[in-house]
């Protein structure tokens, strides 16, 4: 492993992507006008959009770097940009860590920018510390970079890296406990949500908002989602094959 290399990786990356306005408004502009919009259907139901609120700021960073991770890395793929860097003297582990921190800054900038708009602005309001939503949102959106790393490897065109948005992300979103609580759900789809690495996240954005207490619940959710990043990731450093299928 070299920083050096990781450190290559990172600027290419970025760069790429900072010449690419479209991408920049969908991770930054578009979370943030979702939240304001959501901030005017609720203008007069206060208590309503602050208990929907926090499930959102977890759910938001989660699918746009999905969907931005997945697209980007099929095309260094599919570029053959992947392919000539592992013909470099480049250990897998550069690369990965490379496309993980460059995404990583501009999860960074995109959970900032709505984050504060959620809580300055709009007047969104949590029971918890403002940096445990911060945390929980960086570590769902990190979540989305790892799971869109590893469901590139499964796809051949950009339009097929789009379907597993619904394949991945919807269900994981209908088993989470956003529009029905989780302890109400049928047993099968229960146990279900329970493998579902989403449903964590949210659970954890839920107890950050109704309580400022760190309670050990909330610990294990946030320990659960972040375990998942990590094998997601390692599991996608497998992907990194030398040749092109």
């Amino acid at each position: 492993m070299s920083p050096r290399r990781t450190a290559a990786t990172v600027r290419r990356v970025v760069t790429q992507l900072r010449h690419d306005p479209r991408t920049i408004g969908l991770l930054v502009v578009v979370p943030c006008l979702l939240m304001a919009l959501l901030r005017w259907i609720y203008e007069d139901r206060t208590q309503v959009l602050d208990d929907i609120a926090a499930p959102l700021l977890a759910l938001f960073p989660f699918v746009t770097m999905f969907l931005v991770t997945s697209v980007t890395m099929l095309r260094e793929r599919t570029s053959g940009t992947l392919e000539r860097l592992l013909t470099m003297p480049i250990a897998r582990l550069d690369l990965l860590l490379g496309y993980g921190l460059a995404f990583g800054l501009f999860t960074l900038v995109q959970v900032g920018a709505v984050v504060a708009l959620s809580l300055g602005p709009l007047g969104i309001e949590f029971a918890g510390s403002p940096w445990l939503v911060v945390l929980v949102a960086l570590i769902n959106a990190l979540l989305g970079v790892a799971l869109g790393l590893l469901g590139s490897a499964f796809a051949r065109t950009e339009f097929q890296a789009v379907q597993f948005l619904p394949a991945i992300v919807f269900p994981q979103v209908l088993l989470s406990g956003l529009l029905v609580p989780r302890d109400d759900l049928p047993d099968v789809l229960a146990t279900v949500s329970d493998l579902l690495p989403l449903s964590y996240a949210i659970d954890a954005m839920k107890a950050i908002s109704a309580s400022a207490e760190v309670t050990t619940d909330l610990l294990i959710d946030i320990g659960v989602t972040v375990g998942v990043v990590v094998a997601a990731l390692v599991l996608a450093a497998g992907t990194l094959r030398r040749r092109s299928a």
